[in-house]
């Protein structure tokens, strides 16, 4: 579970992505403290200065001559000039650098920098007034054909105390946003990835969904990202080689089963009535043998091909009964006896009838061939499945995930075949979504179809 967790897509766009972001915000974090920390007048002081200068220009009021006549200032900007007029100031000046307004306690002392204002704009310079350092800003206010100065002061032990009253819990802060920034991308982030990935999971459903049986299937790139999209070309493209392929194989399958068939039946016919050849007996055998297993083969191609099925309500009693009286001269001949049980009385399934005849007829034909004389074959039907028990050796453990290979035969086989007979069954129980099982008895095997 964990290697599966540390190898998934999403874990490591998580784990890459929570990385990067704390990466990035370390970086300016420590950008922004070292700042704040080597030039904090330049990051807060001279910002408070020229916050203080814009709401002074934005406050000034004139009549209706368009004379300067007051400054309306926020609240807050108010109460620190009045409550600390000796740190903060601020003058409006005209353009020859007469003082029209000022706050309290600025309208005196002289110009605060000597030389022409204009000069100064938009510039901090420090100077002296009253005997104390000042960082003194000028702001340029145009009002028509008019010009306007905005002077603000700040003492130099006020900016050194709002630096260090906003600098010094900086740091703090800064890590408690990164730590509470990384858990909640963390957290969130997986939703972020889960959505994103979507495509990809409908297109891997998809893909799982497509068998030997519906090969014509092609995934959908609609709403697929551009960067999957070769991915999904590419399987569609190696689908349509793969259905080319196994139309081409059951094509040469069905063809040559019935190119032989004819072929085998002249022959037999040809010995049975040639006086004199010796052991026809032995020859006709062998040709019924492999007369047997084209029509294995052929029946193979039909059971590979869904669109061969035809499907319908059918009896299943009914079915069991035509493959008993079927294959009872075969048992006759074996000595074998074919026993019919049923639990319930005639139940019904969904299926292909010739199909569910060819399955059950492979099974009691192989559990004949399997059984000693003088021993009985049982078919118990249920309303859920078809049960088939013999009485003979039994299949050894290790043979058991070979039975429903094409061509395979167990070594010790005692009976001919061309072990088609149980591949044929696999491919009818998958084409109806069927269950097959094999289980060892104390005497024989138990093979069971299940019908849900």
């Amino acid at each position: 579970m964990l290697n599966h967790w540390i190898r998934s897509l999403s874990a490591r766009l998580w784990l890459t992505s929570i990385v990067a972001l704390a990466i990035s915000l370390t970086v300016l974090a420590a950008a922004a403290t070292y700042a704040f920390n080597h030039f904090p007048q330049q990051m807060l002081g001279q910002h408070e200065e020229m916050e203080g200068a814009a709401a002074i220009a934005s406050g000034l009021r004139f009549d209706g001559a368009g004379h300067l006549v007051s400054v309306a200032l926020p609240s807050e900007k108010a109460w620190l000039f009045e409550v600390a007029p000796t740190e903060l100031k601020y003058r409006v000046l005209d353009e020859r650098g007469n003082v029209l307004l000022a706050s309290k306690g600025a309208q005196g002392d002289g110009p605060w920098i000597a030389g022409d204002v204009s000069g100064f704009v938009d510039n901090v310079q420090r100077t002296e007034i009253g005997a104390r350092p000042f960082e003194v800003l000028t702001m340029r206010v145009a009002r028509g054909p008019a010009v306007f100065y905005i002077q603000t002061a700040t003492a130099e032990r006020f900016v050194d105390a709002l630096v260090d009253s906003k600098v010094k819990p900086m740091p703090a802060i800064i890590k408690t946003i990164i730590v509470i920034a990384t858990i909640i991308f963390g957290l969130t982030f997986p939703f972020t990835v889960h959505r994103l990935l979507t495509p990809l999971r409908e297109a891997s459903r998809a893909a799982a969904r497509i068998t030997p049986r519906n090969l014509t299937t092609r995934l959908s790139i609609k709403g697929v990202p551009s960067e999957i999209k070769p991915l999904i070309n590419a399987f569609n493209e190696a689908l349509n080689r793969l259905e080319n392929g196994f139309a081409v194989q059951q094509q040469f399958l069905a063809s040559a089963a019935h190119e032989l068939q004819t072929p085998l039946t002249l022959i037999r016919g040809q010995i049975e009535l040639q006086p004199g050849i010796d052991d026809k007996d032995l020859l006709i055998r062998e040709i019924d043998l492999m007369a047997r297993q084209v029509r294995q083969l052929l029946h193979l191609a039909e059971v590979s091909e869904s669109q061969n099925f035809s499907f319908g309500e059918v009896n299943i009693v009914d079915v069991v009964q035509d493959v008993v009286a079927y294959l009872a001269r075969k048992a006759d001949r074996k000595e074998v006896k074919l026993r019919l049980e049923t639990v319930v009385a005639s139940p019904s399934i969904w299926a292909d009838r010739s199909a569910l005849f060819i399955l059950l007829k492979n099974i009691v034909e192989n559990a004949i061939n399997a059984s000693p004389a003088h021993s009985s074959v049982v078919l118990i039907v249920d309303a859920v499945s078809v049960q088939v028990q013999d009485e003979g050796p039994g299949i050894r453990q290790e043979y058991l995930p070979f039975l429903f290979k094409r061509f395979w035969r167990a070594p010790d086989a005692r009976h001919e075949g061309a072990g088609l007979g149980l591949a044929i069954c696999k491919e009818i129980a998958t084409a109806h979504e069927w269950r097959l099982t094999v289980s060892s008895l104390i005497s024989g095997t138990r093979f069971a179809v299940w019908f849900s």
